[in-house]
């Protein structure tokens, strides 16, 4: 009878210490599932953010170079034939760049010579004319016009004093 309560015990104990490595078998399978799903949510999290990134740094990138498309473009219509920029002019420089891609017609082309050709004579009838006769004909813009091409400009009086430095050596 002892040792049949020594065998029942040991059966007992066997069975108890069996259950003991299945529970913990169990729990160390839940802790590594929950740590993989927790390692994919964060692989997960961090491509979602990897893309937001990229979608903001293009949508960037596209900003600044319709920014730069639209100063080159005001600044070929500033320094164009044309004259200066007006909601006019915009509306036609605009009609002519969607058109042509650049180019401008022919007929534009004529007008705009018509026009230059118009003020260079008048420009030029001016320049032969005495003083007070000059500055009552001028409008205001050709009078700015003029006035500036006739003033020096820096690199002009920075020339002719690097000139008379050398020419005094």
């Amino acid at each position: 009878a002892a040792k049949e309560t020594q065998i029942l015990e040991k059966e007992r104990k066997a069975k108890l210490q069996y259950e003991k490595q299945l529970e913990e078998r169990q729990r160390k399978l839940k802790e590594q599932k929950q740590k993989e799903e927790q390692r994919r949510a964060a692989v997960e999290e961090k491509r979602k953010q990897k893309i937001e990134e990229e979608k903001e740094r293009y949508e960037a990138v596209m900003h600044r170079t319709l920014e730069r498309n639209q100063r080159l473009e005001t600044r070929q219509k500033r320094w164009s034939w044309g004259g200066s920029v007006t909601p006019d002019s915009e509306s036609k420089t605009a009609l002519l760049y969607t058109a042509g891609k650049r180019s401008t017609s022919t007929a534009n082309l004529k007008q705009t010579e018509a026009v230059v050709n118009k003020r260079l004579s008048s420009s030029a009838a001016l320049l032969n004319a005495p003083d007070r006769t000059r500055r009552s004909q001028l409008s205001p813009l050709d009078s700015s016009v003029i006035s500036r091409l006739l003033a020096p400009t820096q690199a002009s009086l920075a020339r002719s004093k690097s000139a008379a430095t050398l020419s005094a050596d």
